[in-house]
């Protein structure tokens, strides 16, 4: 795909801090900010609304091909609606972030998504932050950063935020999925947010933009 627009890609596992940081870092460049994962988290609880099984594939895709899936801007921040709803409420309640996972596995939920992630940058100039954003949404981009945490930093961060999973569990879900998994793209820049605040982090980022080229 080509690239409209300028696209900067965040990717990292859960609880890396990479949706605060490319949130503010989009806020500092005055850009939009699109969050991947809250694309597979809403699809993920209109399945359950559905009372559909996350396990069950061939319904879970019955369901997605008539699901009326709409993904707008509110301010410079994207936004959803699925059936008319906006979902947000639910994001981060437990069933979903119990089965989120088992969701972003499907290839065909994957094609799906990107193709509406990608929509986004035919009109906008983007930070989006995900798993597979500078691998497989946006590989053509020369702005890609990985953030990373130790898992023990990361363990942390999820259980004050009121969160019990697994994060070594989610890890290797994640990483060995077959469809689009978490990975560190080629040409990423990692950078290691254990012990950063999200300010710094995004100096961090905002620095090594710089010395690519101005942004």
């Amino acid at each position: 795909m080509k690239i409209e627009h300028l696209v900067i890609a965040i990717d990292g596992p859960a609880a890396s801090g990479k949706s605060s940081v490319a949130r503010a870092l989009a806020r500092k460049l005055g850009l939009v900010y699109v969050n991947s994962g809250a694309m597979y988290r809403a699809f993920t609880w209109h399945v359950l609304e559905k009372k559909i099984d996350p396990r069950d594939t061939p319904a879970v895709l019955t369901l997605l091909q008539s699901v009326d899936f709409q993904c707008g801007l509110n301010g410079c921040e994207s936004s959803l609606l699925i059936e008319g709803v906006d979902p947000e409420s639910h994001l981060s309640d437990a069933a979903v972030n119990e089965n989120v996972s088992i969701i972003a596995s499907i290839p065909e939920v994957r094609e799906y998504l990107v193709a509406k992630q990608r929509e986004y940058a035919l009109d906008h100039d983007l930070v989006m932050e995900g798993r597979d954003i500078g691998s497989v949404v946006f590989p053509e981009t020369k702005w890609k950063f990985y953030v990373d945490a130790s898992p023990e930093v990361r363990a942390a961060r999820r259980a004050k935020q009121g969160f019990l999973d697994e994060i070594i569990t989610r890890d290797k879900r994640d990483s060995s999925r077959t469809a689009s998994p978490l990975m560190i793209a080629k040409d990423a820049q990692v950078i290691d947010s254990s012990h950063l605040t999200i300010d710094g982090v995004v100096e961090e980022i905002s620095g090594r933009l710089k010395a690519i080229q101005n942004v």
